[in-house]
């Protein structure tokens, strides 16, 4: 496995969030972490960043302890981050962003951003636009592509649908594929089930910190009461 999650306790304050979560993301697989809000998907993405350092159990990337070092050392392991919100800088232009996130991605500046503008053309048009006048997919755009600076070897993405229309959330699916079919792990934590089940490989569906389902999409479905209680959906969304 390239990412284990192993029984991790989780607190902010003196809540106790995470409560003995374990999950794990193979290479080149797409793992959807589903659950409503306040479920604890935010807190497992921040517990494996190193942004919300777990209290208790081990965070293992091909096999090395994760557990405890910074953000920074996460970062520099080529695991990155899609922020919920997509935390893009308004105020600078979209190659500007790109190029901020490029002081910590040690390759050609050149080379990446002409990988990313290949990769979205919407951005090569839009790079001397101020990324606060963008849509909210462009953004979404963005931040990917940010995080796709330096050949990352695994991608946590926090509610990449949020707040998008449905034209743009299957465009966002597209690209989501497009990545991992190039050699990219992910994993995606969702509300939005529908793409998560048309996405993901496998799936977790945690609740009050707790994993209370793991498996196929195929099994998700077979299981309408688990969908019903911890997901808001009929099994055949």
């Amino acid at each position: 496995m390239l990412l284990q999650v192993q029984d991790i306790h989780t607190y902010y304050g003196q809540s106790h969030v995470l409560q003995g979560l374990s999950l794990e993301v193979g290479e080149r697989e797409i793992v959807s972490l589903l659950g409503r809000n306040g479920a604890g998907k935010t807190t497992t993405i921040h517990s494996i960043m190193g942004l919300t350092p777990p209290r208790a159990g081990r965070i293992l990337f091909r096999g090395e302890e994760l557990s405890g070092q910074p953000p920074y050392q996460i970062f520099r392991r080529h695991i990155k981050l899609v922020p919920q919100g997509r935390r893009i800088i308004p105020s600078l232009t979209v190659e500007e962003n790109l190029k901020f996130a490029l002081l910590m991605v040690r390759s050609d500046p050149r080379r990446e951003l002409a990988r990313i503008y290949e990769q979205f053309s919407v951005l090569q048009e839009r790079r001397n636009q101020k990324a606060g006048h963008l849509s909210g997919g462009e953004r979404q755009m963005l931040a990917i592509g940010r995080a796709l600076l330096g050949k990352p070897a695994l991608i946590l993405m926090d509610e990449p649908s949020e707040g998008l229309a449905p034209i743009v959330v299957r465009e966002i699916m597209r690209i989501i594929t497009e990545v991992n079919e190039r050699g990219v792990s992910i994993l995606l934590a969702e509300q939005n089930v529908k793409l998560a089940l048309e996405t993901a490989d496998r799936h977790y569906v945690i609740d009050q910190g707790r994993v209370r389902f793991s498996g196929s999409g195929e099994a998700l479905r077979a299981h309408p009461k688990i969908m019903e209680s911890y997901l808001g959906v009929a099994a055949r969304s």
